[in-house]
């Protein structure tokens, strides 16, 4: 169980130390996995994510890593595009399409159309009991979120492998909450 501590710097710090490992033990389960068998459980995540997501434009990512890639899913998916310090704009385009961004992640390219998402597929670190995630530590997702929450009703859905789940986790007011959580072995709704 991880536990917040109380002062905003002991946050700081052990938001930073909790980052390293469960980074660190992202990579160590994927880096385990048996050969296909990262294709069969993000197949049955793709599979947990069709069966739940309604209609409206999904938002999505391009996995980078040991994140868990959610492209194969069969519907016209959102990419962000990612500029230090503010929120995603989301385009329209194809994985195929995407080229390195300006913090090194696959992302749309500057004049594909922009569109704005009714769900929101947000990768992450870890996450906890309550929908709270621990992300990569640029807020973007946090402030993307706020801003689209502040005009219409957007689900966001936490992607992850099973192992990334944890009782709880250290939490800022900013934090965006999830709606919901889709993992290789099912969906999980926060209230």
């Amino acid at each position: 169980m991880v536990v917040p501590p109380t002062s905003p710097s002991a946050l700081i710090t052990a938001k930073a130390e909790l980052r390293r490992t469960l980074r660190a033990a992202r990579a160590a389960f994927v880096a385990e996995l048996a050969p296909g068998e990262r294709a069969l459980l993000e197949a049955a995540l793709v599979a947990v994510l069709a069966a739940n997501l309604g209609p409206g434009l999904i938002a999505a990512y391009s996995a980078y890593g040991d994140e868990v890639d959610v492209g194969a899913l069969p519907r016209d998916l959102l990419y962000p595009r990612a500029t230090r310090g503010k929120p995603l704009t989301f385009h329209r385009s194809d994985a195929a399409s995407l080229i390195p961004g300006a913090l090194g992640i696959p992302e749309p390219a500057v004049e594909s159309p922009i569109a704005v998402p009714d769900i929101v597929l947000v990768p992450l670190i870890a996450v906890d009991a309550g929908g709270h995630r621990l992300g990569q530590g640029g807020g973007h997702y946090d402030r993307t979120l706020a801003l689209l929450r502040a005009t219409r009703q957007v689900v966001a859905v936490g992607i992850a492998w099973d192992i990334q789940r944890v009782e709880v986790l250290p939490a800022d007011p900013w934090d965006a909450p999830l709606d919901a959580l889709a993992t290789p072995s099912g969906w999980h709704r926060f209230t």
